[in-house]
């Protein structure tokens, strides 16, 4: 992080070593999650049974209809949330037998790097640049912060592309892909503001080859990336918050839609002997 990257020419494509190094195992990475089979568990079949919570869940009792019907609106929302996202459907212990795959355990990585650039990112901000740039605890804390943005953009990209290629979007879930998609984009913004806040001769260099560019899609008007105050308030802030927003709401819609089925299901699955449906 100190020392000049070493760049590879290419007709007109330009990039650095590491980042060179760091797209060729996201490749690997896409290519053995779809190669290498996921280990299952073994489970007993169980018969489905309708439970009492169940039947609660299905059909609010006398007492919570007399409550919705005399206006408390508690428990209106409260019955809205119950049978639109029931207990046992935002927390499952069971999943389909297709969702074993590797492919799908980058989101779940994405979320667990985002974990860490948070905690990392509230220590830098509490001691402040002078810190991150001086002290060895400082530069320790300054680098999980900066390969946990790494492994959060690499995992994002490859989670990605397995939902692209599985087409994500299919069987009315659209918006879970759209917010994805927002998610990800966000995310770049959040990494361009925290590249113009790390006080140093990289940021100013950013700051300066960036405002043209800006300023000609027309947001220079309400963002001057040569405002350090203002760029490190939208990273710290603005950015984080959308984002940790967006995953939560991508995580409802995944727990109230399902994982697409697989292109091709059931029959190019039925050999596998993987049953439709979710796992009893």
């Amino acid at each position: 992080m100190d020392t000049p990257a070493t760049y590879v020419h290419f007709w007109f494509i330009v990039i650095s070593v590491p980042n060179l190094l760091i797209i060729g195992a996201m490749i690997v990475l896409f290519v053995l999650a779809l190669v290498i089979p996921f280990p299952r568990h073994r489970s007993v079949a169980k018969p489905i049974e309708t439970t009492a919570p169940d039947v609660a869940a299905a059909a609010p009792s006398e007492a919570t209809a007399d409550q919705t019907s005399s206006g408390n609106w508690t428990g209106g929302v409260r019955d809205g949330i119950s049978r639109r996202w029931p207990w046992h459907q935002l927390l499952p212990d069971k999943q389909p037998r297709y969702v074993s795959s590797w492919v799908y355990m980058f989101g779940v990585g994405a979320i667990a790097a985002l974990v860490w650039i948070v905690i990392s990112g509230m220590v830098l901000v509490f001691f402040g640049p002078t810190w991150w740039h001086v002290s060895s605890a400082g530069k320790f804390v300054n680098s999980i912060h900066f390969w946990s943005v790494q492994l959060f953009f690499g995992f994002t990209v490859i989670h990605l592309w397995g939902q692209f290629f599985m087409a994500g979007w299919r069987h009315g879930r659209a918006l879970t892909w759209i917010v994805g998609v927002g998610i990800f984009s966000i995310a770049i913004g959040a990494a361009f503001t925290g590249y113009l806040t790390q006080q140093n001769l990289d940021a100013q260099w950013i700051a300066l080859n960036g405002k043209d560019a800006i300023n000609g899609t027309g947001l220079g008007a309400f963002f001057n990336i040569l405002d350090f105050g203002q760029m490190y308030g939208i990273h710290v802030m603005l950015l984080p918050v959308a984002v940790i927003s967006l995953i939560g709401v991508h995580i409802l819609l995944i727990r109230l839609r399902g994982v697409v089925l697989p292109i091709g299901w059931p029959g190019r699955f039925k050999q596998n002997d993987q049953a439709e449906g979710r796992e009893p």
